[in-house]
């Protein structure tokens, strides 16, 4: 523990990098009790001590056509960023994922003597390998969060060191299901699918539509079905209550704000939008099938640009197609239903659990104690000599 004032510069884009910065700020107070955190913070990081200067939702933008839309926006806020941080000078900036936003401005505080870290790597394994190069002149230290990063950067001689991921530590490698549902009141004869059209605006815009669809498919083959919505604030709620007000879907269905995790615990199968989510489902033990939709251009641009071979982080953690996914156009009422329908209809059979066995492997290989990693990584380079 240390008596130093320390200042610590920390933006995070959306909820998944809230969660992280918010186990790392945690961890940081603990060694300087007196530190100070200010940035761009989410709900949870804010419940840890970090002013926020803007919203996070300023930053949370997908697509590369979408982000030309907000150009202006964003570049005002990062600007804005610069010009604070520069005024009062952290001891380290913390840029976590968004790194198309991040590394701009790291590098703007790396070059005026600032130290920089980058938690969670870009997906230079995936597509734009070259901007290593950019992150390197950027960061001081990349903190990844998949184990097969870290090879990437050692090749490259760039300070990367592997962290894990928060979430493993904090879920258990054998959820208790039962526990989730009592705590959820459902019923026992009830079959629940965990429905999680994504945490931005457009994502709900785009997906909860098809999703609902599905649903609807489903229920003459699942009569007891159960739709669980989990939404991450209250903005998101009103989008899906108000979609559900003018459609009244013949469905059982309740939307709650948060409890993601005991929803996707206490459910039989999730159907879920690409993202950090399908890592969470994966580490929850539940056989899922994930869907993106981009637009047009960006789907057009992505087909180009992307060079793995899967989307949803479970099969791009285990190198092969663990989960189905589905993109653009395989996004379907049809198409979805009748990948869920043995989820929710074939307990416990030998695929289910060799899929478990797997899922639980990968859950392992992520279980590192992420929040005191990533906190004794930050530190020691706050307190190496120039």
């Amino acid at each position: 523990m240390s008596d130093k004032i320390l200042r610590v510069g920390i933006v995070a884009g959306e909820a998944s990098g809230d969660i992280l910065a918010a186990g790392l700020i945690k961890q940081l107070k603990k060694r300087y009790p007196n530190a100070i955190f200010e940035g761009i913070a989410g709900p949870k990081m804010q419940a840890q001590g970090c002013q926020s200067l803007f919203e996070m939702e300023e930053l949370s933008v997908m697509g590369l056509v979408e982000v030309l839309s907000r150009i202006r926006r964003l570049m005002f806020v990062r600007k804005s960023m610069l010009h604070h941080f520069l005024a009062n000078p952290p001891d380290v900036f913390i840029g976590v994922d968004a790194p198309d936003f991040n590394l701009g401005l790291a590098l703007k505080l790396k070059e005026q003597g600032i130290k920089t870290v980058q938690y969670v790597s870009p997906t230079v394994w995936a597509w734009r390998e070259k901007r290593i190069f950019k992150i390197a002149k950027a960061t001081n230290l990349v903190l990844s969060i998949f184990p097969f990063e870290k090879q990437v950067y050692d090749k490259h001689h760039i300070p990367c060191e592997f962290v894990g991921h928060t979430m493993a530590d904090d879920i258990a490698i054998k959820p208790d299901q039962q526990k989730a549902r009592h705590a959820l009141k459902l019923k026992e004869n009830e079959i629940i699918l965990a429905l999680l059209p994504g945490s931005r605006k457009r994502e709900v815009d785009t997906l909860l539509d098809v999703f609902i669809q599905s649903c609807l498919l489903l229920k003459p083959d699942v009569k007891q079905l159960k739709v669980l919505i989990p939404v991450i604030n209250r903005q998101r709620k009103a989008q899906v209550d108000e979609y559900i007000q003018t459609h009244k879907p013949d469905l059982n269905i309740q939307v709650v704000i948060g409890h993601a995790r005991e929803v996707m615990i206490a459910s039989d199968a999730v159907l879920l939008a690409s993202g950090t989510a399908t890592l969470e489902a994966m580490l929850c033990k539940k056989n899922m099938v994930t869907a993106y939709k981009l637009s047009g251009l960006t789907y057009q641009l992505m087909r180009w640009l992307y060079k793995a071979k899967y989307f949803a982080l479970p099969n791009v953690l285990a190198g092969e197609k663990l989960i189905p996914e589905l993109l653009q156009n395989d996004v379907t009422p049809e198409t979805i239903s009748e990948l869920l329908l043995p989820m929710l209809t074939i307990q416990n059979d030998d695929a289910q659990q060799a899929l478990i066995t797997k899922f639980e492997s990968l859950h392992q290989s992520l279980k590192k104690d992420a929040d005191v990693q990533s906190a004794s990584a930050v530190a020691n380079l706050i307190e190496q000599q120039p």
